[in-house]
């Protein structure tokens, strides 16, 4: 969990550095459009692979934490939208503040909600039987 979300966070840096560059020439603005589009589809995918096959599986063994991958999912779904509009954002060719205030959004959020699954799950993903493949658990990176 540890290496994909570092792997995440990794992505989120070269798509800020991307958008700070702010090039305008339409080779920069499809790069950008790249790095915007493969970090969302990333973390969209990580998420989706938790909800589907890791928080039912740490609910059935760990029924004391159903509360709090309740509100692990509440925090997916808010990165959802805020992915969401950095994606509008990105396909009306937004300025590079407009899609770095997206970004830093995002980045703040990200991270809380990694924290605070990384303090909560980590020592319970060493004793789980999680019978997934790992990529459909946590995405592509």
């Amino acid at each position: 969990m540890r290496a994909v979300h570092d792997r995440l966070r990794e992505a989120l840096h070269v798509t800020r550095e991307a958008v700070i560059a702010g090039d305008p020439t339409e080779t920069a603005t499809r790069d950008l459009q790249l790095f915007c589009h493969g970090f969302c589809t990333a973390l969209t995918q990580h998420h989706e692979g938790e909800d589907r096959e890791l928080f039912p599986t740490i609910a059935a063994a760990h029924p004391h934490l159903r509360e709090t991958l309740r509100k692990l999912e509440q925090d997916h779904a808010m990165i959802g939208y805020l992915l969401a509009g950095l994606e509008r954002a990105v396909e009306q060719r937004a300025g590079p503040s407009e899609l770095d205030r997206h970004l830093e959004g995002i980045a703040a959020i990200m991270e809380s909600h990694f924290g605070y699954e990384e303090r909560l799950l980590l020592s319970v993903l060493d004793s789980l039987d999680l019978r997934a493949d790992v990529h459909d658990v946590f995405g592509p990176l």
